[in-house]
């Protein structure tokens, strides 16, 4: 009996270890996606800013967003397959090395020739952000320490927009006080200590099958995945929207400079942490279809107003706009976890970004045409009316689950 009593205490200990080893792990995979999240968000408002002052107007701010949305619909199902072939917190690891590479190149060459320095970079962070984003999205039901996927979901979009947010505060006054090489460089830091951080998650979090042959796990596409598509198409766009034309709404229209852009970010990055916690009580008393017709109509109508309200109103507007935007974004991660299997999530997650790019890819397209003769709100009035349509077809076609 002797020999075999110092079991228990050793099994016991090893459970500790175990059961510890989880939340620790959770906690830094949510510790690099916020460092991530402030030095993406910080790179597109600061490059977008740059582009405006810099006297090339929202049409340069339009082509920098064709460069990323052309870059992303080549990289998204190229970076859907690689997530569910290889290791993905390799794939994060090595994207955001990547990022902090580039940064830090960019922060040297910004002050010879911003425009190009802006275009060209914007093909390196577009690839690496879809292997980041796809890859650490993928992670979630595996990393999430037991929580059901609307909770997990939740922190992990919550400590995005809390980066976002962030992001959007310092970019605005860095750009203000300081030169752009050293926004740049301060860039660069957030996404060293993103890597960091990322080396503290276990290797386990990896799911087993995500190094198994992806074409032995196809792909189904129904109706389901046609109406997230649709959905996420229309958000993502409204999303992009204001990074594409909110510089020049805040330049042009409302006469302000780098702190009042970095306030109306702020605004919208606020309403966006708020959008993530609504969504664990909303899904519990309405079905996520029904939610997301009702958030792409509300958004329909705070992007109509826009065009009619003044300070302070339109920050309390843009941080509706956030709200619901996350809202839906969460909702339909929610979604397409609950409902794809974990072997072709990686897929599932390119081709619905997909859609959601080339909706966006068309109407950047059409903002660098016309962006310099019409006025942004009038802008924001179109894109609403748009929204209704859809809103309207999509109540006729949602699937009945």
């Amino acid at each position: 009996m002797s020999e075999v009593s110092p079991m228990p205490p050793t099994v016991s200990i090893l459970g500790l270890r175990t059961a510890h080893e989880g939340p620790r792990s959770f906690h830094w995979f949510l510790a690099s996606i916020f460092a991530s999240a402030v030095g993406r968000n910080a790179y597109q408002i600061a490059c977008a800013w740059i582009l405006v002052v810099s006297g090339h107007g929202s049409s340069a701010v339009a082509a920098f967003f064709a460069f990323v949305s052309i870059t992303e619909l080549i990289a998204s199902p190229i970076a859907g397959w690689m997530s569910d072939r290889y290791d993905r917190r390799v794939l994060y690891v090595t994207a955001d090395a990547v990022r902090l590479a580039g940064a830090s190149a960019l922060a040297a060459m910004i002050m010879y020739d911003p425009q190009w320095a802006i275009l060209l970079s914007a093909i390196v962070f577009a690839a690496s952000d879809r292997v980041a984003l796809t890859a650490s999205q993928c992670m979630i039901p595996s990393v999430g320490n037991g929580l059901n996927i609307p909770t997990a979901n939740s922190l992990v979009f919550f400590l995005m927009q809390s980066g976002s947010l962030c992001a959007a505060s310092l970019t605005g006054f860095l750009l203000y006080v300081s030169t752009p090489t050293f926004t740049f460089t301060a860039m660069a830091v957030a996404f060293a200590l993103s890597t960091i951080c990322m080396q503290f998650v276990r290797r386990g979090d990896a799911p087993r099958h995500s190094l198994a042959d992806p074409i032995r796990s196809p792909l189904h596409i129904d109706a389901r995945l046609l109406f997230l598509g649709a959905v996420y198409a229309l958000l993502y766009t409204g999303g992009m929207l204001i990074s594409v034309v909110g510089p020049s709404f805040v330049f042009e229209e409302l006469r302000g400079n780098a702190i009042d852009f970095g306030h109306l970010e702020s605004a919208w990055s606020a309403g966006s942490i708020l959008g993530v916690l609504l969504l664990i009580p909303l899904v519990r008393v309405a079905k996520i279809c029904v939610l997301q017709l009702v958030i792409l109509a509300l958004t329909a109508l705070f992007f109509a107003v826009l065009k009619v309200l003044d300070l302070p109103l339109i920050l309390v507007a843009f941080a509706i706009l956030g709200v619901l935007y996350n809202l839906g974004r969460v909702g339909g991660e929610v979604m397409l976890q609950s409902t794809v299997p974990g072997p072709t999530l990686g897929r599932a997650k390119g081709a619905v970004h997909c859609v959601g790019v080339l909706l966006g890819l068309i109407l950047f397209g059409i903002i660098a045409a016309v962006a310099d003769d019409i006025p942004p709100s009038t802008i924001f009035l179109t894109f609403a009316a748009i929204l209704a349509a859809a809103v309207i077809v999509l109540s006729l076609c949602r699937p009945r689950v």
